[in-house]
């Protein structure tokens, strides 16, 4: 039986990122401390299509894996997380929100931030990092009707490809929200693997595309990842956690058509 997996999601690495990504954002010492942990654990590395594969029987998995995964598409994962990444010889998985990328007129999709362009994702894929969609508007696809829901997840994944040239294997859900409905359409666009939060440790139990992450938030230890990755300082995705998602998906909503009609 698979032990449980620690699969990290992080968004910005940078000593000096933009005021609202600064919780979810770590520096690169903090980062590289981290990676430091990661190797020092003996887990194995793996992408998550490698992962995924695993999962559906299409491949053995290593008895102790370990993934790295990162947000959004920020400018500094090139600056700073990837040297850092490939100093290790560790491999990521980079979920990208296709409207924030600089080159194809996106930039308002999120606030204001520096961006990668969709010219640095080939070089980033020959350095060893998987390309994932992460939506084209970082929407909450959750809340959002069938139809442009889908739209999200097949306008990324085209833009993706026609910027790689080859087909998109994995998505990762915008706020880390999904639903059946919503996964349901993420395996109808052709995508294989997904990820959402949990902020728990992955199991046997996941869904591939409802892979659980572990959030990596500023402020937090190596020791503390040291932790994850030991199986001590995390737990697998409690069967119940699903129904607590319902009731804050219904609050969210709630919220949503309030602030729309104090706008109207």
């Amino acid at each position: 039986m698979l032990n449980p997996v620690p699969i990290l999601l992080y968004h910005s690495v940078s000593a000096n990122p933009p005021g609202w990504i600064t919780p979810f954002a770590v520096s690169p010492a903090e980062f590289a401390g981290h990676l430091d942990a990661v190797t020092a654990s003996g887990r194995q590395p793996l992408t998550v299509s490698q992962y995924a594969d695993g999962l559906r029987g299409r491949a053995v998995l290593p008895p102790r894996p370990v993934l790295i995964t990162v947000d959004d598409g920020f400018a500094d994962f090139a600056r700073f997380a990837l040297p850092a990444l490939a100093e290790r010889n560790l491999p990521s998985t980079l979920y990208v929100t296709t409207g924030a990328l600089t080159d194809l007129g996106g930039g308002s999709v999120l606030p204001p931030a520096a961006m990668l362009a969709a010219a640095d994702l080939p070089g980033l894929e020959a350095a060893g990092v998987e390309i994932g969609a992460h939506s084209h508007t970082h929407r909450q696809l959750d809340l959002l009707p069938g139809r442009e829901a889908a739209a999200e997840l097949l306008r990324s994944r085209d833009l993706l490809a026609e910027a790689l040239g080859h087909h998109i294997r994995s998505f990762a859900y915008p706020h880390g929200y999904w639903r059946a409905r919503v996964r349901r359409l993420a395996g109808e666009a052709g995508f294989d693997s997904a990820c959402a939060v949990g902020n728990a440790l992955s199991s046997a139990r996941d869904h591939p595309l409802a892979l659980s992450r572990l959030m990596v938030r500023a402020g937090i230890s190596a020791p503390t990842v040291a932790a994850w990755l030991s199986g001590t300082g995390a737990a697998p995705m409690p069967h119940g956690r699903r129904v607590l998602a319902f009731g804050w998906r219904q609050f969210r909503r709630a919220r949503t058509r309030q602030r729309r009609g104090r706008l109207s």
